[in-house]
């Protein structure tokens, strides 16, 4: 198996909550490292930049909203095929579709507040990655 990045966000509602040392003792119990991290508030440009390919969608409006209604901790997952372990840490994006003992589940409240993101794909976590971090930044 190929050692892997991606990108995870701990989305407002979860932030809101003080759930981001839950969330991420989750990760890394689960054998990925958190090898970049930041704290931080998007602006409704930064959120409709990165949420780019989903302008056409019905819920983009929505969704750039909400990644600025309060803190996000964006970070770098680094393991073991990361970009699956990762989304299979997260569970399906409706929580009342995830499966037991995932971040979504146990802490999800809706399909937008579902206290987490994750690339979903080696391309896609690449580019996200580099939306927030410059290489110097990840050490790892």
């Amino acid at each position: 198996m190929a050692i892997e990045r991606t990108l995870s966000i701990i989305k407002p509602d979860a932030t809101k909550r003080n759930l981001t040392g839950a969330i991420n003792a989750r990760f890394e119990e689960s054998g990925l490292a958190i090898v970049a991290q930041k704290r931080l508030h998007l602006t409704r440009a930064q959120a409709e930049a990165f949420y780019a390919v989903h302008a056409q969608r019905s819920f983009y409006g929505e969704l750039c909203a909400y990644m600025c209604s309060g803190p996000v901790v964006v970070q770098v997952l680094q393991g073991e095929s990361a970009v699956t372990r990762h989304r299979e840490i997260l569970g399906a994006t409706n929580p009342a579709n995830a499966a037991p003992k995932t971040i979504r589940k146990d802490f999800g409240v809706s399909v937008q507040e579902n206290s987490a993101h994750g690339s979903d794909s080696p391309t896609e976590a690449q580019r996200e990655i580099s939306f927030f971090f410059a290489q110097t930044e990840i050490v790892g």
